[in-house]
């Protein structure tokens, strides 16, 4: 990409997933987030992203005696950051609180600048500890610091920039400080909020409406979150209470969704929202160098022993399981991967939901799976989840394992280990789901529900296989009854004659899914839709 013919864009996110140790992510968004700047490094993109120096990063999620998750936080340290010395202000509950920013190119990247308010002079040093810790005001505080931080930064660092790109609603207040500016040299809030538009683009990840962020407008006001705007002029944008969201649809030219059918999803869901940009879709792509194993690469491309190579890396997974849980697993049993954050709607636990059929394979050993994920720490019923995946591996304590604290190490075990990576979410629920990519890229099959990034990619039967048959209702009872029975009869009756009876099959399978997603799913494909259908005006 010639990147003097392109727009410079201010990438802002939460969090960003570059390194297992650098404690900036909590999941996906954050681990899409990362790729995207490393792949933006790899094409020369001129993109800057902006993000926020967490203290404590996520909970660390640790498994007690009785089988239950609780939080641990510890305070860390990161010696390779850059001090840009740089530091602006931002006003929460109206009091001046000071962001430092600083800068990390560590881990083949482009340009990250997090801003940081744990510095001597603010009383609030504690509003850039947790990744989504805490309650409202604490989370505003944070999106202050993100969205209105991030572009008094850009400017204090003089670095132009063409497009502000909102990964996800936690990003809107940035906007409120574009049309500040544009107010402050003279235009109306209409013409500032029209001109803001024309510079902003958004993605929205979140396919459940209960799941979109909102705060009473009220809130907002006490935190100083109004940035100048009045309050007719911020419900206005988000509307009553303030939704994230519906903001980053109103603030944009234009937004996407991270698959085909999120993007339909996505736009059904907000059909009613007024003034609103159009959500087309963009299917999220993995970072390859991050992610793929070399010696599966190597063995695709020069027509090596793919199962030779596969086999290695099942092994190594399997000592990594002993290490960390104690268990020995069988390194020639099927070994299915299922490594999802912690939500009803991913439905950890489907394939236990009908014990008659499964157990016998859990028992002989025939099927084994290793679970890992978080809940979040205020979920109670993401918690109860976790602590059943922890029973099962209790009660089949040969078959089934749950490895607390999932990290971006874990992932990556999991993903170049597997030999099927089993995805049964309540369709349409799943917006994209980038780990399945990470699976198929090494030659790991996926078993899917049609959801998310896999109705683009399943060739059924020849590169992976689809569970059931896109099925929706809002019945969750008899969706979850459906797509349990289609789990059973795709893994029982397709997935395992083919491993255990037809190797040759097996590896031809591994092949061609390596073949149908190593371009199409990689970074490289995401960053120029993005410029080609959002950054580059038409």
């Amino acid at each position: 990409m010639n990147e003097k013919k392109l727009p410079t864009v201010a990438y802002f996110s939460m969090e960003y997933g570059l390194h297992s140790d650098f404690k900036m992510y909590a999941g996906g968004l954050g681990i899409l987030a990362g790729d995207y700047i490393k792949g933006a490094k790899d094409i020369g993109a001129p993109i800057v992203a902006i993000g926020i120096k967490w203290k404590q990063g996520y909970t660390d999620q640790r498994i007690d005696e009785n089988g239950k998750p609780y939080d641990t936080y510890h305070n860390y340290v990161y010696d390779f950051l850059e001090d840009t010395g740089i530091k602006v202000t931002v006003k929460i509950r109206n009091t001046d609180v000071v962001c430092k920013v600083w800068k990390t190119e560590q881990f083949g990247n482009n340009p990250l600048y997090l801003l940081d308010t744990d510095i001597p002079e603010n009383g609030d040093a504690w509003v850039t500890g947790q990744l989504y810790g805490w309650f409202g005001e604490e989370r505003i505080a944070q999106e202050i610091v993100l969205g209105i931080g991030g572009v008094k930064a850009m400017r204090a660092l003089q670095i132009p920039i063409d497009v502000y790109h909102f990964n996800e609603g936690h990003a809107a207040l940035a906007a409120t400080e574009l049309i500040r500016e544009k107010m402050c040299a003279g235009k109306t809030f209409e013409e500032a909020w029209l001109a803001t538009r024309e510079e902003v683009v958004f993605t929205t990840h979140t396919p459940i409406k209960e799941g979109n962020e909102t705060h009473p407008l009220d809130r907002l006001e006490y935190m100083t979150a109004f940035n100048g705007l009045t309050r007719d002029q911020m419900e206005r944008i988000g509307g009553n209470p303030f939704n994230m969201t519906i903001a980053g649809l109103r603030l944009s030219r234009i937004s996407n969704g991270v698959a085909a059918l999120h993007a339909d999803t996505s736009n059904k869901m907000w059909k009613e929202v007024s003034g609103r940009s159009e959500i087309i879709g963009i299917t999220n792509a993995i970072h390859t160098p991050t992610w793929v194993d070399e010696r599966i690469t190597e063995a695709y491309e020069k027509g090596g022993d793919l199962w030779a190579a596969h086999t290695e890396i099942k092994r190594e997974l399997t000592a990594f399981v002993k290490e960390r849980s104690g268990v020995s697993l069988n390194a020639d049993n099927l070994l299915i991967g299922f490594s999802r954050r912690a939500a009803p709607y991913k439905r950890s636990d489907l394939i236990f939901s009908q014990p008659e059929i499964i157990e016998p394979y859990l028992e002989s050993g025939k099927i084994q799976i290793v679970f890992s994920g978080k809940a979040h720490p205020l979920d109670d019923t993401g918690k109860k989840i976790v602590s059943n995946l922890v029973a099962m591996m209790k009660k089949y304590p040969k078959s089934v394992v749950f490895l607390e604290n999932y990290d971006m190490t874990i992932g990556a075990m999991l993903t170049r280990g597997s030999d099927v990576w089993l995805n049964n979410p309540r369709r349409p629920l799943e917006a994209s789901g980038t780990s399945g990519m990470k699976a198929a890229m090494n030659g790991v099959l996926n078993c899917s529900i049609l959801d998310g990034w896999w109705p683009e990619a399943c060739i059924d039967g020849e590169n992976g296989w689809q569970i059931g048959d896109g099925f929706e209702t809002t019945d969750f009872a008899v969706l979850d009854r459906h797509d349990s029975d289609a789990l059973y009869d795709t893994l029982l009756n397709r997935v395992l004659p083919t491993y255990y009876d037809n190797r040759a099959k097996w590896v031809q399978m591994m092949k061609k899914s390596i073949e149908t997603t190593r371009e199409t799913f990689a970074t490289k494909r995401m960053l120029e839709e993005y410029y080609s259908k959002m950054y580059i005006k038409a």
